[in-house]
């Protein structure tokens, strides 16, 4: 389970929308809410690597794109 986490934000975090999307489609609502939640804490909040911040907004911007069930506030830094 650990490693399927990991494959799943590693796609995440990929930088490539297409593929941030695919993976986005396979969670349900429940999931879906917790995912972006947790990438807008990402973008924005201190602690996270610079790295992470920017693959975060990526990931937002990539959802908002594709997305017209979660539309994305895109609030960062």
């Amino acid at each position: 389970m650990e490693k399927e986490l990991e494959l799943l934000w590693d796609g995440l975090l990929s930088r490539q929308p297409d593929r941030v999307c695919e993976i986005f489609r396979v969670f349900d609502k429940e999931v879906q809410t917790s995912v972006l939640s947790h990438l807008k804490r990402m973008a924005i909040e201190d602690g996270w690597h610079p790295e992470q911040r920017k693959s975060a907004r990526a990931a937002l911007s990539a959802l908002e794109a594709c997305s017209q069930d979660y539309p994305v506030d895109q609030k960062s830094n």
